[in-house]
């Protein structure tokens, strides 16, 4: 298995829709004003959060428990930047839908900007052949409220492409969570 560089991965985008939509360079800034980058990389590709956000709040004092999920622990929110409360958590998608191939592995990692301030971006893998909207867990783990912006980076997508084929895919299977738009709350 290899990591890709940015010309494989521009390729694949550009030849095959494997990131849409898709910046083949990074971005810095935006009309004059800085951004936390995103788009192509060296090794990789950093994705933007979307607007759409889901903050959790405890204002029914629900358990959290994946099997049986109460969509009522969230607040529903649009807007440019979301505020996530401290030692707490928000849900978010990317504004890029993305198409695994079947011989690709894809792991996010949050991106170092964030990371410094305490926000931990976690996604798991993107298994082979798995289509669609990602969606970002961010944690606040400081004592302070803390700030997303939606357009802007947030976390780096690394392609790992084996020498074969795997023998069963995330379509194969057909995944709870394929083809998913939008925000996606846990599925049992």
């Amino acid at each position: 298995m290899s990591i890709k560089p940015d010309r494989w991965i521009r390729t694949m985008a550009e030849q095959h829709g494997m990131i849409e939509p898709f910046e083949p360079s990074q971005v810095r800034t935006l009309d004059g004003r800085k951004l936390v980058s995103y788009g192509t990389s060296s090794y990789g590709y950093d994705g933007r959060c979307a607007d759409e956000f889901k903050i959790f709040t405890n204002i029914n004092s629900a358990v959290v428990d994946p099997k049986h999920f109460d969509e009522n622990s969230f607040v529903d929110f649009k807007g440019d930047t979301c505020i996530i409360p401290p030692n707490s958590f928000a849900l978010a998608r990317t504004v890029e839908y993305f198409r695994i191939p079947r011989n690709v592995l894809t792991i996010c990692l949050g991106k170092s900007t964030y990371a410094r301030c305490g926000i931990i971006v976690n996604v798991t893998p993107l298994e082979p052949e798995w289509e669609g909207h990602v969606t970002l867990e961010f944690s606040n783990t400081t004592p302070l409220p803390a700030r997303i912006y939606a357009n802007e980076g947030v976390a780096q997508f690394l392609f790992l492409e084996s020498d074969e084929p795997c023998e069963t895919s995330y379509a194969d299977r057909a995944g709870k969570y394929m083809g998913q738009r939008g925000v996606t709350l846990p599925k049992a």
